[in-house]
């Protein structure tokens, strides 16, 4: 069952009240980052020819890399990825 908006913003609140500082910062930061009007921007004709371009490569057939090859080739672990801290 769905919790009605006073009940969100009461657990939101009170989850916020635990958090340390640090983490409250990056917190304010993810929100803000979602409350940007930067989503309403129109598509520029290169991003539209872009994403024609990349549609019709995967219709002709094209495959993407896998997640875990790219962070392998970028040096990383999937640990790292994941946040897991590097035994010492």
């Amino acid at each position: 069952m769905a919790l009605d908006l006073q009940q969100e913003l009461k657990q939101a609140h009170a989850l916020l009240d635990q958090l340390p500082p640090a983490k409250l910062g990056a917190v304010r930061s993810l929100l803000e980052v979602m409350l940007d009007d930067d989503e309403d921007e129109e598509l520029t004709e290169e991003d539209r020819r872009a994403l024609r371009a990349s549609a019709e490569y995967f219709r002709n057939g094209g495959q993407g890399i896998p997640f875990e090859q790219v962070v392998a080739e970028l040096g990383f672990t999937m640990e790292q990825i994941r946040g897991a801290r590097p035994k010492k």
